[in-house]
């Protein structure tokens, strides 16, 4: 065992950080949820890098998936996401007693410690979560953030109040894995070697080192696996549910009242250890994203509810770095957490939402660039393959949504320069549709209507896969493919107008695809057809009349090919059938297929994804189609109103993916997911600018 000694010890004021003026805290919880194991387990906290990387946990403090942890690294930005540590376990001695403030559950059943009975209270600060710990007279502060650019968390303690010194403890347990996997130790031997201010850790040669410092505590080397640690979502989801972990390190000191303390858990060899210093660049940070996101919603944002600057807060969380070769500083957008990757479909839906309405048009206009580049045969990537490789071209969507992005760009910006080397990457995307692309893509000539898929295959936003089984083809001219379709048309026939083009072929694909559009009216349901012309039906069954809320798109995007008595009945329909509080069900109840909650080990939870499960994104485009149907811009933000009481429900301070389709809908999938965040806020601008 080997043991380095304190040094530099300094007091410092933990008010020398505080939030802005006019900041009023949106996630708070005192002992009746902190003190309720189930309660405090359900809610979970996240801290992003904007490299990819994370860390996240519980209220309690306790790992409940493998996606846990104080330190997921991006090794290779922004995928390589890797654990790295996974908690630091305190135990602190006060006015002679003993008190442990971990939580941990075991694969035995039992709950050891319990520190979840010490918490006084849990916090957001912004993004940062703050746990408060009564022992005895004394209270102790936590909090957890990241370094923005880099594999750094900042696990920092202030002793707010108290009598006498407090001594405390501060277990590293450490890992080295795929974010995605687990890991059962066996006899795996990890280097752990002292270092200045702290600990270095080699898991093995070729592995990334990682450290482990704090300017002010003595340091115990130790290796110790602890066995059997117990992951109850993993359980579930139908998973392994136990893992290993290596007590690496012993921190130890002392803190009197008044006094901070950090531990800083990083992959770089040299980093800032200064806790406060950190502390007050991230609050600056965050203070200038609100300051940005006015600026740009000046007419409405002094009205906004508080709630809602919440989320651009969370939205900064999906906006990441990804160099290019091209383009060193590009950016792109993670789909959700925990554990997806960047999303070309997602990335386009989100982008608006993420980037333009927070007043961040550069960075927008740097990911449309970006995307630009991989377009190949008219489309783009639906994703980056989270181990590196080619990106994979499966989405007949992510390039129509491409063209909506950049009409919101143009008219946030009016940036013609852009515009005009977008013009030719997006001319070839409406070329290469109508010549016929991948999967069997194409303009049907008959009717000017697009027509995409095949057996094996599933290319729309309902993309579930179960080996073999497609769950939702949705083959043949699904009714949001042909309204993003003719939305391109009328978007091109405008940008050639702008640039001084000519917009006739593009006018012309539209007035027959407009035209055809009526072949999506179903006259005995009074809505739309989900897909029509689907292969392989009876001869006079050809349309799929499953009722599912890809129609709203069709009254929601700007080009409209339905009439308004059209467009009323099917915000009347998705609002009877589909809606809930916190989105649209993907399937309405009653019909063949419907499944009201989503769980169980994966085929049960690929076969009810798109079957039922209530989707949040789409809350936005019905509010936006209410308001075009009704013009009541007050009732259309009512729409969104519940959404602000869920940012402390399940992702503390973001927005869920899914929910079940049946009350109370429970929400389940990513605790945080971009393009639920992304069009709320961009519902939300949109209307309150109406008002």
């Amino acid at each position: 065992m080997a043991k380095t000694t304190p040094k530099n010890r300094r007091a410092v004021t933990p008010q020398s950080v505080e939030p802005q003026p006019g900041y009023h805290c949106q996630v708070h919880f005192g002992r009746e949820v902190c003190g309720n194991l189930p309660a405090a387990e359900s809610r979970e906290w996240l801290v992003t890098n904007g490299i990819g990387g994370f860390a996240s946990g519980t209220i309690a403090c306790g790992m409940t998936r493998r996606y846990h942890g104080l330190l997921i690294a991006a090794l290779q930005p922004p995928l390589g996401r890797t654990q790295l540590v996974a908690v630091l376990d305190e135990t602190v001695r006060y006015a002679g007693a003993t008190y442990a403030l971990a939580t941990r559950r075991w694969a035995s059943g039992a709950v050891d410690p319990q520190g979840f009975l010490y918490l006084e209270s849990f916090r957001l600060e912004h993004t940062t979560p703050v746990w408060t710990y009564a022992l005895a007279d004394a209270l102790l502060e936590r909090r957890v953030w990241m370094a923005q650019g880099e594999n750094t968390t900042f696990i920092h303690y202030t002793v707010s109040r108290a009598s006498s010194p407090l001594e405390i403890d501060l277990k590293a347990l450490v890992n080295y894995r795929d974010f995605h996997s687990l890991t059962h130790a066996g006899d795996w031997h990890m280097k752990i070697a002292p270092i200045e201010d702290g600990v270095m850790v080699l898991p093995f040669d070729t592995a990334t080192p990682f450290y482990l410092k704090g300017l002010q505590a003595s340091c115990e080397l130790h290796h110790e696996w602890y066995r059997d640690c117990f992951l109850p979502r993993e359980t579930e989801r139908g998973l392994d549910d136990r893992e290993d972990h290596l007590f690496a390190a012993l921190f130890r000191t002392t803190l009197k009242p008044r006094e901070s303390f950090t531990i800083v858990a990083t992959t770089e060899a040299t980093t800032v250890l200064d806790g406060e210093a950190s502390r007050a660049q991230r609050a600056h940070r965050e203070s200038a994203l609100l300051k940005a996101w006015q600026a740009q919603n000046e007419e409405c944002g002094a009205n906004a509810p508080a709630w809602l600057r919440q989320l651009v807060l969370a939205a900064d969380q999906f906006i990441i770095e990804r160099s290019l070769p091209e383009e060193r500083d590009g950016h792109s957008v993670i789909a959700g957490y925990h554990w997806f990757g960047d999303w070309g479909r997602d990335t386009m839906i989100a982008l608006p939402g993420l980037a333009l309405v927070t007043g961040r048009s550069d960075i927008a206009k740097q990911i449309l660039l970006a995307f630009a580049r991989y377009a190949d045969a008219g489309m783009l990537p639906n994703n980056f393959p989270d181990a590196g490789g080619k990106p994979e071209y499966n989405s007949v969507d992510a390039a129509l949504w491409y063209f909506e992005a950049v009409r919101q760009y143009s008219a946030a910006t009016e940036d013609t320069a852009t515009l005009e080397r977008l013009f030719p990457v997006l001319s070839g995307m409406i070329d290469a549709h109508v010549a016929g692309t991948r999967y069997n893509i194409h303009v049907d000539s008959t009717d000017g209507l697009l027509y995409a898929g095949g057996p094996g295959v599933q290319l729309t936003w309902m993309d579930a896969k179960i080996g073999d089984w497609v769950v939702t083809p949705r083959t043949g001219k699904p009714v949001e493919i042909n309204a993003l379709w003719i939305n391109a048309l009328e978007t091109m026939a405008q940008f050639a107008r702008l640039l001084n083009k000519s917009a006739d072929s593009y006018d012309r694909l539209s007035v027959q695809a407009r035209s055809s559009f009526q072949k999506f009216w179903n006259a005995e349901r009074d809505c739309c057809f989900d897909v029509i012309d689907v292969p392989g039906s009876a001869k006079n069954a050809s349309q799929d009349a499953a009722l599912r809320p890809n129609q709203i798109l069709g009254v929601s995007l700007p080009a409209s090919a339905l009439s308004k008595e059209q467009q009323k009945s099917v915000v009347d329909i998705c609002s009877e059938r589909l809606l809930t509080s916190l989105g649209l069900r993907s399937l309405a109840p009653g019909e063949p297929n419907y499944q009201g909650h989503y769980g169980g080990d994966q085929r049960s939870r690929d076969a009810a994804y798109h079957q039922g499960t209530v989707w949040g994104w789409l809350l936005g485009p019905f509010a936006l189609a209410h308001l075009r149907v009704y013009g009541d811009p007050t009732a259309a933000l009512r729409y969104l109103e519940p959404l602000g009481t869920h940012i402390s429900a399940y992702g503390l301070g973001t927005l869920a993916e899914i929910f079940d389709g049946e009350p109370p809908h429970t929400p389940r999938g990513a605790i945080a997911q971009a393009w639920t965040v992304a069009e709320t806020l961009r519902a939300w601008s949109e209307i309150a600018k109406a008002m």
